[in-house]
């Protein structure tokens, strides 16, 4: 059965779109406000619409909170806001789809059906974080929907420090978990050279890496400040 959380502000529009969407085999929670969401979210959902503009903030806000905690559920973005920048703004904060308002319905359960059926489609290792998408047991890798071609060294490389996310992994140990083909020297400049070539192709400016960050005197860590 589909769990779909709903954070809608208007109670007369939530309460339309959660009869639309609620079946024998689809049910809906709502919410009107941020503080009465993050209650709510504790639970597993198959799917979050959330709202943009609130009473107490904005779903653009908990997106980022959900993403940055690796949270992949698939969510759709509702707004009174039409702007290109304003729906480039979602799905760079990690939406699945967009729907401005006014909406009809059967467009809103056609989209739904969509964002389950690929949230269904997804491996259970899938992470999300932040403009990213990682899918290691498909080498399934996007930043903003876009696919990433990594190497299999580079894949080894992300999934320790994924798996490790918010804390320092040591070089020695990034070169044991990593180059595990048996050989028995690498190079000393391999790991650096890995990292470079894996900032290249997911950092914005990899002069000045926001994710994949160097911890001096130690290694290396994803999200760690210096």
């Amino acid at each position: 059965m589909d769990h779909i959380f709903l954070l809608e502000d208007d109670t007369a529009l939530g309460r339309g779109i959660a009869m639309a969407l609620e079946s024998p085999e689809r049910s809906v929670t709502r919410a009107e406000t941020l503080e009465q969401a993050k209650q709510f979210l504790h639970s597993s959902y198959s799917l979050l619409i959330l709202d943009i503009n609130l009473p107490d903030g904005s779903g653009l806000d908990l997106l980022r909170e959900l993403r940055g905690r690796g949270n992949a559920t698939p969510v759709i973005l509702l707004t009174a806001n039409d702007l290109e920048l304003d729906e480039v703004t979602g799905l760079e904060a990690g939406a699945d789809d967009y729907i401005t308002k006014p909406f009809s319905l059967a467009v809103l359960r056609a989209r739904v059906d969509a964002c389950l059926r690929r949230g269904n489609s997804a491996s259970p290792g899938a992470v999300v974080i932040g403009p990213f998408y990682f899918d290691f047991d498909r080498m399934d890798f996007r930043r903003d929907g876009v696919s990433v071609e990594l190497s299999k060294t580079e894949q080894k490389l992300l999934r320790v420090l994924i798996e490790n996310r918010g804390h320092a992994v040591s070089r020695s140990t990034l070169v044991d978990r990593v180059w595990t083909d048996g050989a028995e020297f690498v190079e000393e400049n391999a790991l650096s050279v890995t990292v470079k070539r894996l900032r290249g192709k997911l950092e914005t400016d990899p002069a000045k890496p926001q994710y994949l960050k160097t911890v001096y005197g130690i290694g290396y860590a994803w999200g760690m400040e210096k």
